[in-house]
């Protein structure tokens, strides 16, 4: 019997009815684990507060959900309360590694400065990193260079976004999985009757609603473009939430365009939106390799995102979407043209560009390195 320990900081909640939720694209990736795995135990933070509509609940009573207490935030209490759980965290932790055969530790997070040194010096279980952040992150918090150092200088595998230069040996790329066989066929379909209209060309973007993000940003692109360019946009559909949600609601008006805020939806919702938008417009400052992407260019949405991370080694400008090198208004409006610009062909070569590499990203092409390459 295999049992893998997960560890992580992945927002679960409680739902009316008592189930346990979880981070939608999380806890599917961790469902699809159990074509590996016999038994899962997911050491994770537990929130108080409602869950979102995008939320979901493991599939099987072979993945035991192990609550830690929800830290971490952008106030300095909230940073101090990391460290102040670090004894409950890691005797949780401890204990769900006796149970268990291997480990994954999920990275960049605030527990990481500790959890990450107390795996490499007090366990010996087999295990691997997952370090879902940007692995070339600019200015990044000094917490998140702690443990991309650390994990630079031990031996177990790390998986990362993107491929470098002098990367250690340990160091995989690993593609994000989001997808399964279902998804590619529908997509599939969807690409091959998907068609470019040139005045009915439709937006959306999918992430948390906050200036880190570039919704701001977006928004005032929207509205420095001209009123030719405008009267060629059919729908803007934003998808995600923030405490600012109601600002950017705001701005939005000004726009004078059909811009539909949709707060959470869930995966299957989600899609749908991919399939009625022609792009999806991504403008942050740092990312890791943002697993909508590969579900918006599943289904024909042609992502416009930010040159970080390891997006480049995806996403070809020109080819199979658009990379913003300037994230600025005047950056993303000159993006924005140029989708507004193309013709039905031109599109439809570009949502066929590699169409294959696609494939990449499904959770069957995920689990199989998972047994070739980090569990041999």
């Amino acid at each position: 019997m295999k049992v893998l320990t997960i560890i992580s900081h992945t927002e679960h909640y409680k739902a009316p009815d008592g189930t346990i939720v979880g981070l939608g694209s999380t806890i599917t990736e961790i469902n699809h684990l159990l074509t590996v795995f016999d038994q899962i135990n997911h050491v994770a933070m537990l929130h108080e507060t409602s869950a979102p509509a995008s939320a979901l609940p493991y599939i099987s009573d072979a993945i035991k959900f192990i609550p830690i207490k929800a830290v971490g935030g952008q106030r300095f209490v909230d940073k101090i309360s990391v460290f102040w759980q670090a004894p409950k965290v890691l005797s949780t932790v401890r204990k769900a590694l006796n149970q268990s055969d291997c480990f994954q530790f999920r990275a960049p997070t605030g527990i990481g400065v500790y959890v990450i040194p107390y795996l490499m010096l007090f366990s010996s279980k087999k295990g691997w990193f997952k370090y879902a952040g940007n692995w070339k992150q600019k200015n990044a918090p000094i917490a998140y260079r702690f443990q991309k150092w650390v994990l630079k200088n031990q031996k177990r595998h790390v998986t990362i976004n993107g491929a470098w230069p002098s990367q250690p040996s340990q160091c995989l790329t690993f593609e994000n999985p989001c997808l399964n066989s279902i998804d590619i066929e529908k997509g599939e379909q969807v690409v091959r009757h998907k068609v470019l209209s040139t005045n009915q060309i439709n937006f959306c973007f999918v992430g948390r609603l906050e200036k880190e993000k570039g919704i701001g940003l977006l928004i005032n692109a929207f509205k420095s473009l001209s009123e030719d360019d405008t009267s060629r946009i059919g729908h803007i559909d934003i998808v995600g939430h923030g405490r600012a949600m109601e600002v950017y609601k705001n701005d939005a008006r000004d726009t004078k365009l059909n811009v539909h805020f949709h707060g959470f939806l869930s995966r299957e919702k989600v899609h749908d939106i991919y399939i009625k938008s022609h792009a999806i417009v991504l403008p942050s400052a740092s990312e890791g390799f943002p697993k909508v992407i590969a579900e918006a260019l599943n289904f024909g949405c042609l992502p416009v995102v930010s040159n970080v991370s390891g997006i480049s080694d995806y996403i070809k400008d020109g080819k199979n979407g658009f990379l913003l090198d300037d994230i600025s208004v005047e950056g993303i409006v000159a993006k924005l043209q140029s989708i507004l610009k193309l013709t039905a062909q031109d599109y439809r070569a570009m949502t066929g560009f590699e169409r294959e590499n696609i494939e990449k990203f499904t959770f069957e092409y995920y689990n199989s390195r998972i047994k070739n390459e980090l569990l041999k």
